[in-house]
């Protein structure tokens, strides 16, 4: 087996794609649905730390992690040396039919370590919208009641339920329709673009969200679900205690309250989970992504009562907490341990402010720098309006592939262009890339003033 690493610098040896790329894209158009989009056409080879090597030996600046996933590395040797002990012992089983004490070994940690000072269970599942709607599931167990109130901007997944959670019309709902109902949305408290002001926000949008549940009675709503960092719909980062009093409006009607940490969450904002931030516990949290390491592995984790309320058989699917991905996870949980991954985090915010907040400035498109840790956008919009600039998040985007860094574009308007760097990227690397992405925003701004300029001429 080649042990070899990948040097941990860009390198560009053809263009991005290069010819091998474009052949095996060739071979992909005429063999995979085109219902599956892609963000860079270029074919991975090998992956570690902050770098993607091609198959035409192109080494990429890695700010995606493959959506958050790969945040302690593709390639972490914690994460590989379980996964290829598991492997050596069997594959699968399913936990429903037999038992093995990997996935108990996950329940456990995540019981212990979720926010909230309560007695906890957990269930494993394979996906985020599977996890999701399996929360939901158990909140109308618990309660007898129908209803989810979820959020403008929210992302909670591509299936039919969380299709109907989510809020982004195209790509995720258009043409899929009818879906499920007794979905009900609530503004979010999303401070740049609160029409009067973001101070006023918190208490604005809660006191919207208390005349919603007036309206339609506090008393048929099971569950509220929310992210505690929006994912898709921007890298939105609520305003201050709009969390707090989302968690204590549930309180008070026996709401159950649900955060949706797949995306936020295991470290990516500098702390495990992204509502620590906010100092509020859930009653159900949903975790995912990079609590697989790479493999399909997703949580929901709450209160005893609630996850107990299910009757046995109601929850579980074939592949839900499979062993090989229980024990990447447990290789995920070790390389956390030394706390150089959550200081990771911090270092990453700290070069991205010192290279990209500079940008936000009275003649610039990009009109606001948010995130936390390594959860970071920058978004693109007309500074006197705020109407949204897509085109430039776009142009932006395809001249950072073009020089080999891979960046992604989110939002509900498609213009915000979102940094997701591996926690353990290299302080060099990490600077390479900033340094690229600033530079693409810069001369797309220009030649996009020549432009003007010249139409206005």
């Amino acid at each position: 087996m080649d042990t070899a690493t990948v040097p941990q610098t860009r390198l560009l040896r053809t263009s991005i794609p290069g010819p091998r790329s474009r052949a095996l894209h060739a071979e992909r158009v005429r063999q995979v649905s085109s219902g599956f989009g892609i963000t860079l056409p270029v074919f991975i080879e090998r992956a570690e730390g902050g770098i993607l090597q091609d198959v035409d030996g192109n080494r990429i600046i890695d700010f995606a992690s493959g959506i958050a996933v790969t945040s302690v590395g593709a390639a972490n040797p914690l994460v590989q040396t379980r996964v290829s002990e598991q492997l050596a012992r069997f594959t699968h089983t399913c936990f429903m039919v037999t038992e093995y004490d990997s996935f108990t070994a996950v329940c456990a940690w995540l019981n212990a370590r979720t926010p909230g000072d309560f007695e906890k269970r957990t269930a494993l599942f394979s996906t985020g919208s599977e996890a999701v709607e399996n929360a939901i599931k158990i909140a109308r167990a618990a309660t007898g009641r129908a209803k989810v109130l979820v959020f403008d901007d929210a992302y909670h997944g591509r299936s039919l339920l969380t299709m109907a959670m989510t809020a982004k019309e195209n790509p995720y709902k258009i043409t899929f329709g009818p879906f499920p109902t007794e979905i009900v949305r609530a503004p979010m408290a999303a401070p740049l673009r609160w029409p009067s002001g973001a101070e006023n926000a918190t208490a604005e949008a809660l006191a919207r969200v208390e005349a919603i549940l007036a309206e339609q009675g506090p008393e048929t709503f099971a569950a509220m679900v929310i992210e505690p960092i929006q994912g898709e719909g921007g890298f939105i980062v609520p305003a201050p205690g709009f969390l707090a009093g989302l968690r204590d409006l549930a309180t008070r009607h026996g709401i159950v309250f649900v955060l949706d940490e797949v995306q936020a969450g295991m470290g990516g904002t500098g702390t495990m989970f992204a509502s620590e931030h906010e100092g509020v516990a859930a009653d159900l949290l949903v975790t995912g992504k990079a609590l697989g390491g790479g493999l399909p592995l997703t949580a929901v984790t709450g209160r005893v009562e609630l996850m107990n309320a299910v009757h046995a058989g109601g929850l579980g699917g074939t592949y839900a907490g499979n062993p090989l991905a229980c024990a990447a996870a447990l290789g995920v949980f070790e390389a956390f341990e030394n706390g150089d991954l959550l200081a990771g985090a911090l270092r990453i915010e700290s070069a991205a402010r010192r290279i990209l907040e500079p940008l936000v400035a009275e003649d610039s498109p990009i009109v606001d720098f948010r995130g936390r840790g390594a959860m970071l956008a920058i978004e693109f919009a007309d500074r006197a309006t705020l109407e949204p600039r897509p085109e430039l998040a776009t142009a932006v985007a395809a001249r950072c592939h073009s020089e080999g860094v891979l960046v992604l574009v989110c939002g509900t308007y498609g213009n915000v262009i979102r940094l997701l760097p591996p926690l353990l990227i290299g302080q060099d690397l990490l600077d390479d890339g900033l340094l690229v992405l600033r530079r693409a925003v810069e001369s797309v701004h220009a030649e996009q003033s020549v432009d003007a300029g010249a139409v206005h001429a």
